[in-house]
């Protein structure tokens, strides 16, 4: 349990570190590896020195999670390493803006995720699918192996573009993925490494310059041509241009509207992207999960493109995708930043305190989650389920703020997986080596180089 008020508080456990370095260095080069170890030589609280006077305390008791991400939200603001995006997204954007501006933006968005809504994008999502086993036809026709996260990308901005924006970014979305790759790079690694400052004309600091510009650009067009047009089309950003403050009667800027747009782009194409990404490798990996899959696509759909009605019956394909997000999800912690002093399963928790619930480690719980690095995607089953916490499976964060497109994201991915699945098996290279590396989401380090090879 989490509260133990009355009693005097222990100070979380951990690692008697003097040094000032601390674990940056391993914070740096694998902080999965970091934080497993953490968990199994300290348990579902631990705190320890990041660097110098910096600690962190790692949560990963669901109850305690539930606590910090639900229950008193209030009292763990967004984290610095939010604030990092913001020279990316903006301050303006649901990611990273709190307090009574975060609610009213969050409140304006609900509409465009609500389920019928959603259910009508599901034609459009299965359209994108398609073009891509067209576009696939020539690697088959060359038995020519490609990236496949690049592929993945590129479906889900496109889905992202037109379903919130109702842009067609067929033609842009390479050079679109490549930019919000590099500055997505580059924030990462700003993590955990000591940056000189944007003016300062080194060449990562040029390349993201250049990256943002050519995004940015993009976004203030987008907004331009919309509000030069004055046309509804129904979309997210119809509702932002018609957004009305309640005191002043003023509307959204451009700078606000670029921030949300942007925030979206980037939520709403990357981390669908990366499970994907995953799902198709833990496939190959997993033959019998493989087959089982094939077989259930096959006698639900008998060939023919699946809709938003066929999702209840795709329920082993949506379970892969859920255990995808178990083993690989797509961000691996939820950071927070403690206001006031607190505590949690019986320890202090001080004001200032840098706090993470990893979800990496928590899916990988032995508590919750038996054989816990097998890929069983019949964990998620009612049976199996029932009775299991909350938040020991938290792959889009929880409580107010979590995400606000999770069931668009659930839907999209099962959709596309069907999809292409229907036309193609997908393999890595022989003799690939697959290391998941964090970024911004946890992807594959290096790129997953695959072939394909047709169904018939």
């Amino acid at each position: 349990m989490t509260q133990t008020k009355g009693v005097s508080l222990k100070e979380a456990p951990g690692p008697q570190d003097g040094a000032f370095g601390g674990h940056m260095r391993e914070l740096q080069k694998d902080s999965l590896g970091l934080f497993m170890r953490m968990f199994r030589e300290y348990g579902d609280i631990v705190r320890f020195r990041a660097l110098g006077n910096i600690y962190l305390y790692m949560i990963s008791d669901p109850d305690g999670i539930d606590y910090m991400l639900r229950r008193n939200s209030q009292n763990y603001a967004r984290a610095t390493a939010h604030k990092t995006f913001e020279s990316l997204l903006g301050n303006d954007g649901l990611l990273t803006i709190d307090g009574p501006s975060w609610l009213r933006q969050r409140r304006l968005a609900q509409p465009a995720f609500h389920r019928q809504r959603i259910a009508a994008l599901a034609p459009m999502m299965t359209r994108a699918a398609d073009q891509t086993v067209q576009r696939w036809q020539e690697y088959e026709n060359r038995q020519e192996s490609f990236e496949l996260l690049h592929e993945m990308m590129r479906i889900t901005l496109q889905i992202v573009a037109e379903a919130l924006f109702s842009i067609d970014v067929t033609q842009d979305a390479d050079q679109i993925g490549a930019a919000f790759g590099s500055t997505l790079g580059y924030l990462q690694h700003s993590l955990s490494h000591i940056m000189p400052p944007l003016f300062v004309p080194t060449r990562r600091n040029r390349e993201y310059q250049e990256a943002r510009g050519q995004l940015n650009r993009f976004v203030y067009k987008l907004i331009a041509e919309r509000r030069n047009s004055n046309e509804d089309k129904g979309d997210l950003l119809s509702m932002f241009l018609q957004a009305r403050d309640g005191d002043t009667d003023e509307g959204m800027s451009d700078k606000q509207l670029h921030d949300e747009i942007m925030t979206m782009l980037l939520a709403g194409h990357e981390t669908t992207a990366t499970t994907l990404t995953w799902a198709w490798y833990l496939l190959s990996q997993n033959p019998e999960s493989e087959r089982r899959m094939h077989e259930e696509i096959e006698s639900t759909l008998s060939g023919h493109t699946p809709t938003f009605e066929d999702l209840p019956k795709l329920a082993y394909t949506r379970m892969i995708i859920d255990e995808t997000m178990r083993l690989y999800p797509p961000t691996t912690g939820v950071p927070r930043t403690c206001i006031a002093d607190d505590e949690i399963c019986g320890y202090r928790i001080p004001a200032k305190a840098n706090m993470v619930a990893s979800s990496y480690v928590v899916h990988r719980h032995p508590a919750y989650w038996e054989h816990p690095e097998q890929f069983d995607p019949e964990r998620f089953t009612a049976e199996r389920s029932a009775g299991r916490p909350q938040f020991a499976y938290f792959p889009f964060s929880g409580g107010p703020r979590q995400c606000i497109g999770n069931n668009f994201a659930l839907m999209e991915a099962t959709l596309i997986l069907a999809t292409i699945a229907q036309r193609y098996r997908v393999y890595p290279l022989p003799n690939s080596q697959v290391i998941a590396e964090q970024l911004v989401t946890l992807r594959p380090k290096g790129g997953l180089f695959v072939h394909i090879e047709p169904r018939s």
